[in-house]
């Protein structure tokens, strides 16, 4: 018995207005000091497919508008709240202040592997320079510091694929919390949207 496939290939369903009332993923990605436009994009993209609320670009991490992060972001960042700040430290102090649970990527002798951490929203989660990783200064003001285990000979993943991970590993354990009118159109619908 062949089993059709057929292969999504639409952007979303909703219109303009539609898509302004959806509810965002209370996670806020605070990027510091990335050298990378390309991981920049890379990781808006991956705010927009996972529906965080923020994405805040910080220190010499490029920014809206930027030629390298339309290109990557294949179009993403038009639907992505993007904030610049100068100081990753006082994005993060202010967060903090504001209730919300700061997560940093990093490995040290105090992460914790990321399945093993139990995640309160709302949350920040923070992506450090790509060589430099996440600041002393913030490390000590995390709530947690989180690691994905290496197992390989190297210590370390690209930043904007270790973003991708962490994004998703939070998204599941929250994944019946919130509504998610934006992921799919019943399947009766997809004639209307599929090449060939």
């Amino acid at each position: 018995m062949e089993k059709e496939i057929i292969i999504r290939s639409f952007d979303t369903h909703l219109d303009e207005k539609e898509w302004e009332k959806i509810e965002r993923f209370p996670v806020i990605a605070v990027l510091e000091n990335l050298r990378s436009a390309f991981n920049v994009g890379s990781i808006i993209r991956t705010a927009d497919s996972a529906l965080l609320s923020q994405v805040i670009c910080c220190g010499i991490t490029a920014h809206p508008p930027h030629l390298k992060l339309e290109k990557t972001s294949m179009g993403s960042i038009d639907y992505v709240k993007c904030d610049y700040s100068v100081s990753a430290l006082d994005s993060v102090k202010k967060l903090k202040k504001e209730g919300v649970k700061i997560y940093s990527m990093e490995t040290t002798n105090l992460s914790k592997l990321i399945w093993d951490v139990d995640f309160t929203l709302p949350a920040a989660l923070v992506m450090g320079n790509e060589a430099l990783g996440v600041s002393k200064d913030i490390l000590e003001i995390s709530d947690e510091i989180l690691e994905i285990p290496m197992l390989g000979y190297k210590n370390s993943m690209n930043v904007s694929v270790a973003f991708g991970i962490a994004v998703y590993e939070i998204r599941k354990r929250f994944w019946n919390s919130f509504p998610k009118d934006s992921w799919m159109k019943k399947l009766d619908d997809w004639p209307n949207y599929i090449q060939g």
